[in-house]
């Protein structure tokens, strides 16, 4: 499916030939001109849309106030559209955009919908924001999910045109969403398959093919050279199962190589059982959905190749399957880090948290400017904050400020947690330096805690993305988040590098000449904001 950026208004729109003519109506709208021209100006067909508005909304059959609301009529006169669907969208804020069209995606994927058209009224017609997320949300609609399901009829919708205000104006946000698009999709996909389809190896897989890519490279780490890096806690874990571990460090350099990267960390369990502190039964298919903090950093890397930001990242990905194998690590067990920290294993099934560590760990060695871990971690983070918010940890203010910044303006959000190290105290071992697990209290927090303690001197922040990651129900499939948060968290930092890099224009001496006598050049004012907020 391919998604067209064009200038339309009522009258173009209306002489559009698709199969489908989608308007979003926001309440100040209704009934209203959309532009300041007179009605003798309008064409038939655009009379006739705004005709069919104030009668709709009259009559009583059509209230855009109310999000979601939608009216549907066929063979409107003089609409070229064969179907013409009104779609309320309240106050047209981008969040309410994503959700009318997620509430529309069904008349989207209808049979026989081969094109449509989708006009945005009012200021979702020229807001960048408004524009990015109907860009966003019209690519997860169209999204169809069939590797191991070719029962599935396929969609046969194969062209949107996105209409707004002006194409000139709005392209260069449109392509930025597409990009980030590209990788939810990717995620998703990747959270979508079944265990045995998403093996370690078949990461490592997707990963390579990535690096077709400009400025992209991937190495893969397997069990020999994970044992040389003495990555005791990862290599515990795998040790139950007949899928050999693999370590995937992919880098993506759109930045000189003096400039330190940030580094993404994503927990690449493609099966939980819970090992030998097995789960139950009931819902343990969606253990599958247990690698979706490493399939978002695929995702992440998949927008970076699109959309080629002046920045440089590395993305970690330690991927193995959880299992009860008869050489499967038991609770009691002692294992040595990559940090040199021993771990006492009270519970198999805080198996995260033993290959996110050594992870970490490894990510010392690229002195990175951040490091962000995404993980399904703990059932408790969904118990605090359910499947809206993903729950983010961090030891620097300006980081977890950026990142919160960054979900609001993805529509993917996130909220800040604690971290006070009284919540660390439960992690006390009697055998090791820590245990892997605390008390029943606070686990998402406690967890957090633990992964802290392998985190090194740079600004972090871990994302618990258990609530978010995925939805169970009629609905059920990967969600892609948090590549959304994460990619304008790195287009925003890619941004704001450039700007400190570009020349300052030294201001003119009294005489004309640039003055020669200088002092030193103060810190960044960021970066100097960012060492005051660190904690």
């Amino acid at each position: 499916m391919t998604l067209e950026l064009k200038t339309l208004s009522l009258q173009s729109a209306a002489q559009e030939k698709a199969d489908l003519l989608l308007v979003l109506v926001p309440q100040a709208e209704a009934g209203q001109q959309q532009e300041p021209k007179t009605q003798a100006a309008e064409n038939e067909g655009a009379a006739a849309l705004r005709q069919l508005l104030q009668q709709a909304q009259q009559g009583g059959d059509f209230e855009p106030a109310k999000l979601g609301n939608q009216l549907a009529l066929y063979s409107v006169a003089q609409v070229a559209a064969r179907k013409v669907l009104l779609l309320g969208v309240a106050q047209a804020r981008p969040a309410q955009l994503c959700k009318a069209i997620e509430g529309a995606a069904a008349q989207l994927r209808q049979k026989g919908v081969k094109k449509a058209v989708v006009l945005a009224l009012g200021d979702a017609a020229q807001d960048d924001a408004a524009v990015q997320a109907l860009a966003r949300a019209l690519s997860a609609a169209a999204y169809c999910y069939r590797h191991t399901k070719p029962s599935e009829p396929e969609v046969s919708l194969q062209k949107i045109v996105l209409g707004v205000a002006s194409k000139a104006r709005a392209q260069a946000a449109f392509e930025q969403a597409l990009g980030v698009a590209a990788g939810i999709a990717l995620a998703r996909e990747l959270g979508n398959l079944p265990a045995n389809h998403a093996t370690p190896t078949r990461l490592a897989q997707a990963a390579r093919e990535l690096a077709k890519a400009k400025g992209i490279s991937v190495k893969v780490h397997a069990q020999r050279e994970l044992e040389r890096l003495k990555m005791g806690a990862f290599l515990a874990v795998a040790q139950g199962s007949a899928q050999p571990p693999q370590l995937i460090e992919l880098h993506y350099q759109g930045a000189p190589k003096t400039q330190p990267p940030v580094v993404l960390v994503g927990k690449g369990v493609t099966f939980d059982t819970g090992g030998i502190s097995i789960k139950p039964a009931a819902g343990m298919d969606e253990m599958k959905f247990d690698m979706c903090g490493a399939a978002s950093v695929l995702g992440v890397f998949q927008a970076l190749a699109r959309l080629q930001p002046r920045i440089n990242v590395v993305g970690l990905v330690p991927a193995t399957e959880n299992m009860p194998g008869g050489k499967a690590v038991k609770p009691g067990d002692v294992v040595t880090s990559m940090s040199g920290q021993t771990i006492e294993v009270l519970n198999t099934d805080a198996e995260g948290r033993l290959i996110l560590c050594d992870a970490l760990s490894y990510a010392a060695r690229f002195k990175p400017s951040a490091v962000i871990d995404i993980a399904t971690l703990t059932g408790a983070c969904v118990i605090a904050l359910g499947g809206v918010r993903s729950g983010v940890f961090a030891s620097d203010d300006a980081l977890a400020q950026a990142l919160l910044q960054a979900g609001e303006a993805a529509q993917d959000l996130g909220w800040r947690m604690p971290l006070d190290d009284d919540y660390g105290q439960g992690l006390k071992s009697a055998f090791a330096d820590m245990a892997n697990v605390a008390g029943r209290e606070a686990g998402a927090v406690t967890a957090a805690k633990f992964l802290q303690k392998f985190a090194g001197d740079w600004p972090w922040a871990h994302l618990d993305i258990a609530g978010t990651a995925w939805k169970s129900g009629n609905a059920k499939g990967a969600t892609g988040r948090p590549v959304g948060l994460l990619m304008h968290y790195l287009l925003g930092l890619a941004t704001a590098q450039a700007a400190e890099a570009a020349p300052q224009r030294k201001p003119a001496s009294p005489g004309g000449q640039a003055s020669k006598a200088g002092k030193k050049p103060a810190k960044s004012p960021s970066k100097a904001r960012t060492a005051a907020k660190r904690t």
